[in-house]
């Protein structure tokens, strides 16, 4: 009997999700899970359908709702953080200031080219609200482990492991990308056994086996006889990136695959304008495309419609929307993993401490790691090829020290800094320009504060 606090559980992209997996778990039956949204409806929503969703499949779980998060983490054991700062819409305002400058999608100096996961210059809002809940939650419930999921993943995690001394997870579903290029593989997924790491949003398949044997030629092969013909009547979901022209050019230029959205990264060359993306990632320009990203919104926005709609309806069935399987995600067999002891392996992102070679033990990684009620025991996975660590993994690494340096010093310098590095800037005038913009928007009243020095 455990007490899970869900952050920011309006999430569209989490809430049911999470509470699918809660009440398939059994073991964990008799638990307390709080809900917590600074949006009343959705939180009613969300609350609402998970009771129904427990009587209908018989899960004995008692659900709380509220929207101050200290009521909600009292007492916490696990703390799952989702919550975005500002929503979607604050996020859409400063990408149009960006592009206003010169700055095609938007301004993003964590990630350059993911710009849709990190559409803001410096990450303050999120890195702010993240330690924010951090923070109360060492006051709080010291003793809980704080399972993040919310972007700018590796940023946050590196930033909360160094200022706190709070048990945290980062969590994210890219890794299961490798079931994408099994399937153009037309390979037993029963049989393949994969090894995938790095970086949130920035893993390389290390390993790959297909019955007990090295896979990489199926893939060598699929790309040289097979990827034209596939790609030339290609029409991707927005979101499909894994097998893309991309993802293959990526790894001719690296020698390991990239996994999950790390596809959608890997420089400018994939990014440059609306046609590069769609020669790339397909018609619809991939993800963080202009249409990607709409068509992105307009699912999140029918998912709240439909739930709304579920929610307003009390002879509905929940499970007959939401068939009871579980999602596969981690979170919640990570939870029962430490509270049960059921030791398992899972994909995990936290410090270093000697698991990669080559990267600092304070720079969170993404990594395989054994998880019981001893905690989190991560595997030793060896080093990467010296040219994806120069051109890739170190840079990458470079861009989330510069975040943390700037948040925690209050540096506008260092904001500047980070936008004279983008391959879109033409003159200090231009990046100095857009960063005064986007501080001067009334919901960045306090990051401008922050950001004086």
């Amino acid at each position: 009997m455990v007490r899970i606090s869900i952050v920011g559980a309006g999430s569209m992209a989490w809430s049911m999700v999470l509470v699918k997996d809660l009440c398939l778990t059994k073991s964990l039956g008799g638990s307390t899970v709080s809900f917590m949204d600074v949006d009343r409806k959705r939180l009613e929503v969300v609350c609402g359908l998970a009771k129904r969703y427990a009587t209908e499949v018989k899960a004995k779980l008692r659900f709380e709702k509220t929207i101050d998060r200290k009521e909600a983490l009292r007492d916490a054991d696990f703390v799952f953080n989702t919550a975005l700062a500002g929503g979607h819409a604050n996020y859409e305002t400063q990408r149009n200031v960006a592009e206003k400058h010169g700055y095609y999608r938007g301004i993003d100096s964590v990630d350059y080219n993911m710009v849709s996961d990190y559409p803001t210059i410096g990450g303050y809002n999120q890195l702010k609200l993240c330690l924010d809940i951090a923070r109360d939650m060492e006051d709080i419930c010291p003793g809980a482990w704080l399972i993040q999921t919310a972007n700018p993943l590796f940023e946050i995690c590196s930033l909360l492991t160094r200022e706190t001394k709070l048990k945290v997870i980062g969590l994210c579903h890219g890794h299961f990308g490798y079931r994408k290029v099994a399937k153009t593989l037309r390979l037993d997924l029963k049989k393949v056994k994969v090894e995938s790491i790095g970086f949130n949003h920035c893993i390389w398949m290390t390993s790959f086996r297909y019955d007990g044997e090295n896979a990489y030629p199926l893939l060598d092969e699929w790309i040289r006889t097979e990827a034209h013909r596939c790609w030339k009547n290609w029409t991707p979901k927005y979101y499909d990136a894994d097998m893309s022209p991309a993802g293959v050019d990526i790894y001719k230029r690296f020698g390991l695959f990239p996994i999950g959205d790390t596809p959608r990264s890997g420089g400018w060359k994939y990014h440059t304008d609306l046609e590069t993306k769609k020669r790339w990632y397909g018609p619809l320009g991939g993800f963080d495309s202009e249409i990607g990203w709409s068509r992105y919104q307009a699912d999140l926005r029918k998912q709240l419609n439909r739930m709304c709609k579920i929610y307003d309806d009390p002879s509905a069935t929940v499970t007959a929307e939401f068939p009871p399987v579980n999602s596969g995600e981690q979170h919640v067999p990570i939870v029962d993993a430490i509270v049960n002891d059921k030791e398992n392996t899972f994909q995990v992102n936290v410090p270093n401490e000697g698991a990669i070679d080559g990267i600092p033990d304070d720079v969170v990684v993404e990594v395989p790691a054994l998880v019981s009620r001893r905690g989190v025991q991560r595997l030793r996975v060896g080093k990467f090829p010296k040219r994806l660590m120069l051109h890739a993994i170190i840079p990458r690494m470079l861009r989330m020290e510069w975040a943390l340096e700037a948040y925690l010093e209050g540096s506008r310098e260092l904001l500047n800094e980070w936008l004279l590095n983008d391959p879109r800037t033409r003159s200090f005038t231009q990046a100095e320009d857009a960063i005064e913009e986007i501080l001067t928007l009334p919901f960045n009243k306090e990051m401008a504060e922050h950001y004086r020095g």
